[in-house]
C-alpha cells in the first residue's frame, strides 16, 4: 500500500485523525457518523436525512465495487437506492455543492473517486 502524506488532522473525543491534502481521511477504518459531521462542518454543510441517504448509497457502492464512484455512477446508483427524483445530478449538486461525487465521498469517509479533480 502507497503511503500517505498527512496534511493536517481533525480532533473528535480526544482522537486526532489524519488527513490528506484534500481532506479525504488517510485511514477509511477513522470514520464514523461524528467525523462526517466534523468534515461537513468544514464545507458549510448541515447534514440532513437527505444526506445521510446519499452516504450510506456511497458506502454501499463502495462496498461492493471498492471504489467511490464519479458523478454519472453515483447519480445512477442514488436513482436505484432512492428513486429518480433524488438519482438527479442537480439534486446531488443541492446537497453537496461543487462536486457532488467528490465532497460525498470525503463526507461518507472513502476515497477520493477516479476521475475527479
Amino acid at each position: 500500500m502507497a503511503s500517505v502524506e498527512i496534511y493536517r488532522y481533525i480532533s473528535l473525543d480526544e482522537k486526532n485523525i489524519p488527513l490528506d491534502p484534500e481532506g479525504f481521511l488517510v485511514d477509511m477504518e477513522d470514520w464514523s457518523p461524528e467525523v462526517a459531521e466534523r468534515l461537513a462542518e468544514e464545507e458549510g454543510i448541515l447534514l440532513s436525512e437527505e444526506h445521510w441517504e446519499v452516504l450510506r448509497v456511497l458506502r454501499e457502492f463502495y462496498a461492493r465495487f471498492e471504489q467511490a464512484p464519479a458523478m454519472r455512477p453515483l447519480v445512477k446508483a442514488v436513482g436505484q437506492a432512492l428513486g429518480p427524483d433524488k438519482g438527479r445530478s442537480m439534486h446531488l449538486m443541492k446537497l453537496f455543492p461543487g462536486s457532488p461525487a467528490k465532497v460525498g465521498a470525503r463526507l461518507a469517509g472513502l476515497p477520493k473517486p477516479t476521475n475527479c479533480l
